[in-house]
């Protein structure tokens, strides 16, 4: 019983297939019609009719100068200077807000993902809507191995070295001040991490 079903079935699709319907036939008749008897110049034109059409102020993926743009479009990989490249808002799902009509002065204000305003050239360039993949921060990794295989190495404290491979190394317990580099973190080099070198009069002080 269920043999027979399966090739009744089979036969209805390959009839299908074999004998299309007639209305179906003169919608691909018509429409071939039309690309084949269509006048070289009629083409041209009703391309370019579209091109005109369309707005590319509002195409995602159009790149072009900030000037062109609206107010409050999402645009990313911006440049600083105008000619230099796309500098900002290029990581993944990241996007920034026109907040200044764009037109009304040679700068532009735009509101990059750390909330922070900035005023750029209105000349410099940059590309309308979003960066693709914003669930690249919500990843997490299965296991270390997997970092390893991005190119990631492993990632050591200072404080958990000997003296001799770091300069917050040894010491009883966890202290960053040991030895004769004073208080201030360092580099693995010896260099000062945050305040840096003492570049003021070398007085001393009383």
């Amino acid at each position: 019983m269920a043999l027979s079903k399966v090739h009744t079935a089979s036969s209805t699709i390959l009839a299908k297939v074999l004998h299309p319907t007639t209305c179906s036939f003169s919608t691909y008749a018509n429409a071939y019609d039309l690309l084949t008897h269509t006048t070289p110049s009629r083409k041209t034109a009703m391309v370019m009719n579209q091109m005109f059409t369309v707005d590319l102020r509002s195409q995602i993926g159009s790149c072009m100068s900030i000037s062109m743009m609206r107010i409050g479009t999402l645009i990313h990989n911006i440049e600083m200077n105008p000619g230099q490249g796309g500098k900002l808002v290029r990581a993944a799902g990241t996007s920034a807000k026109i907040l200044k009509e764009p037109k009304a002065s040679r700068h532009c204000l735009i509101k990059l993902p750390s909330g922070k305003e900035k005023l750029i050239d209105s000349q410099c360039r940059a590309t309308i809507r979003t960066v693709s993949n914003p669930e690249h921060g919500a990843k997490k990794l299965r296991k270390a191995g997997q970092s390893r295989w991005l190119g990631r190495r492993p990632v050591v404290r200072g404080v958990a070295m000997n003296p001799v491979d770091h300069p917050h190394g040894g010491g009883e317990g966890r202290s960053k001040s040991s030895g004769s580099h004073g208080r201030s973190s360092r580099t693995p080099w010896g260099k000062p991490c945050k305040s840096g070198f003492k570049t003021g009069p070398l007085k001393k002080r009383r």
